[in-house]
């Protein structure tokens, strides 16, 4: 991921194997990472039960907020994918009775959006 692609905060695709290691002792028995991204600071995880984000707080990022979100309560969500001219692409999830997204986030090009909609697809259908 560029460095001017994470200071728009855009998300890139972070190795499988790296996740694992850095956040593995925040899945239970069976569970696997399919999909992670990072943004400068925040992570969040696509595995085979729920979405995990990652959201580092404060100025030195040692404040850690983990949110799992089951994919039995993801109701809805879009994908808006890039134009010609723009560098991104946006997801959006909405959580069980909330009328507003709950997670927006941006993807760089690095990043198949379609990939990211397959898992959600695939997961809450």
């Amino acid at each position: 991921m560029g460095i001017f692609s994470a200071l728009l905060g855009n998300a890139g695709s972070v190795n499988q194997e790296d996740l694992i290691k850095q956040y593995g002792q925040l899945l239970i028995d069976g569970e696997t990472v399919e999909l992670g991204f990072k943004l400068i600071r925040d992570t969040f995880i696509f595995t085979s039960k729920r979405l995990i984000l990652i959201e580092k707080q404060g100025i030195t990022g040692s404040k850690v907020e983990y949110k799992s979100i089951a994919y039995k309560s993801i109701t809805r969500f879009s994908i808006e994918t890039a134009g010609t001219f723009e560098l991104d692409a946006e997801l959006k999830i909405w959580v069980s009775s909330e009328l507003n997204p709950s997670v927006v986030k941006q993807f760089n090009r690095s990043v198949n959006v379609y990939d990211v909609q397959k898992v959600l697809a695939y997961h809450i259908l």
